[in-house]
């Protein structure tokens, strides 16, 4: 897909972006952190079965998340590298398999905390590749067919699909498996994991071609020359900025975790049908956004989108049962996915070509992961010691109103346009 960027007919757009919807879906159901199938059962498991606390299911989060904090580096891995001379579907083939491989081994591990904290570090750091590439094939797509807004809603409903599958059913299998002893319970859970991986390895082979070929081409540059276009490119920096604060979330990590659990006595079932709800009804927002991306301009997307989501958190302080949070998942999960959508939207645009896969994995996973860790470490802290869930609601509010300013970095030429010929990106 190099060359001059060419808008596409209806069904060439969707037979593109539903194959890499596709493709993201299961690669986040795979992943062994965040709200996948995998890592809501091992929050359970490390919660119910070795006792940890908030705080320390903070720390070992924190930990287990390292890999993430540097995920530029396998995205320029996969900016840079054309294993077997096959590209993406190179990445795919040979990361997916890989990362099979580490989960088969530790499934058959004994499942202590360090143990486990090793496993998870080194199937995090082996996915990255793998969520890189995913991750580059929509922004060149978003890119090269002039529909960064209908990649970025594609893009989101395929990150949000899993989720509320994964926190669902990750929390009935959670509990399904509460009866089962904690070698049998680990070692299904790290087999599913290694099946979801092979499928991504499949589908990876079995791609169009097409689309593979974006970044297969040789590079002129060093190494050293990408990482400092790509810091000199000024239009990266409004919307890694702003994922870091709409994800610095003190009050919906480990906190409301415990909260639900223990203060509104939510069960296992119940705390993952909360952020099945929440994340599951983000999927309106994206579908609403694909058609409002086309019709009107990113620049007021981002500041309505923005101004809603602000109070996303405020509906939580009028329930006191697990079934008044289930209902309050609705509107909170509503007032915050076109915010979601703008985002991305924003950081499509602003890719410098050639460095798709870097970009997007900061926003995916170093932005995404520093601020929700470190989010989590200061909500936990709070949870337990400076007021409880209450204030970590006002703190996480007050962080959200600094998105507002930071809207101004967002260069006008970038924002100015809607999906179609005129959006041409940097």
């Amino acid at each position: 897909m190099s060359g001059p960027a060419t808008a596409l007919p209806l069904a060439e757009r969707a037979k593109l972006l539903g194959y890499t919807g596709l493709l993201m879906t299961l690669v986040m159901l795979a992943l062994p952190y965040g709200g996948g199938l995998i890592a809501i059962p091992v929050v359970f498991f490390l919660k119910n079965r070795l006792h940890l606390q908030a705080h320390e299911m903070a720390v070992f989060n924190t930990w287990t998340s390292v890999p993430l904090y540097v995920a530029a580096g396998f995205g320029l891995l996969r900016d840079r590298w054309n294993p077997f001379g096959l590209g993406d579907r190179g990445h795919l083939l040979l990361f997916g398999l890989v990362t099979a491989a580490i989960y088969v081994a530790v499934a058959f591990v004994n499942p202590t905390y360090a143990l486990l904290l090793a496993g998870l570090m080194l199937l995090t750091a082996s996915v990255q590749t793998v969520l890189s590439a995913a991750n580059g094939l929509f922004s060149t797509v978003g890119q090269a067919h002039l529909m960064p807004g209908q990649a970025s809603a594609v893009l989101n409903i395929a990150a949000t699909v899993p989720a509320m599958a994964g926190f669902f059913l990750g929390g009935v299998f959670s509990q399904m498996l509460d009866g089962q002893n904690a070698v049998v319970a680990a070692r299904s859970l790290f087999l599913a994991g290694a099946g979801l991986m092979v499928a991504i390895a499949l589908l990876g082979a079995l791609g169009p071609r097409r689309l593979f070929t974006a970044h297969a081409e040789p590079r002129e540059t060093h190494i050293m020359g990408d990482i400092v276009r790509l810091l000199k490119h000024r239009p990266i920096y409004a919307p890694l900025i702003l994922w870091l604060l709409w994800n610095f979330a003190p009050s919906f990590g480990t906190a409301l975790q415990y909260h639900l659990a223990n203060t509104l006595h939510a069960t296992d079932t119940q705390v993952g049908a909360f952020y099945a709800i929440f994340f599951g009804l983000y999927a309106p927002s994206f579908i609403a956004y694909g058609y409002l991306c086309q019709r009107v301009r990113l620049s007021k997307l981002l500041f309505w989108s923005t101004l809603l989501a602000i109070p996303q958190m405020f509906p939580l302080l009028l329930v006191h049962t697990a079934v008044g949070a289930l209902w309050m998942a609705v509107p909170m999960s509503l007032m915050g996915g076109l915010a979601s959508a703008a985002y991305i939207d924003l950081a499509i645009r602003s890719c410098p070509k050639g460095l798709q896969g870097t970009m997007m994995i900061l926003m995916a996973s170093t932005a995404y992961f520093v601020a929700l860790r470190f989010g989590d470490l200061l909500g936990t802290d709070i949870y337990d010691h400076w007021g409880g869930f209450t204030m970590t609601i006002i703190v996480a509010t007050a962080v959200y109103a600094l998105m507002l300013p930071v809207l101004w970095l967002a260069p006008k030429h970038i924002t100015a346009t809607t999906d179609g010929p005129a959006s041409l990106v940097v």
